[in-house]
């Protein structure tokens, strides 16, 4: 990979932070974390008796 040799190795969290402060994108932080959220209650109601309850709000 071209990237091999750096040193600095960024995750997706601060990358996306460092484009929103560069770029003033500050109305996509709500949006982000809705859908991060939204994924976390998929995945952890997966299998139980909540999911069925949880289908019927969508």
């Amino acid at each position: 990979m071209a990237f091999e040799g750096s040193k600095e190795k960024v995750g997706i969290l601060p990358e996306l932070w460092a484009f929103m402060k560069v770029r003033k994108k500050w109305w996509l932080g709500p949006i982000v974390l809705m859908l991060a959220l939204l994924g976390l209650l998929v995945v952890f109601t997966q299998g139980s008796a909540v999911a069925p309850f949880i289908y019927t709000l969508f």
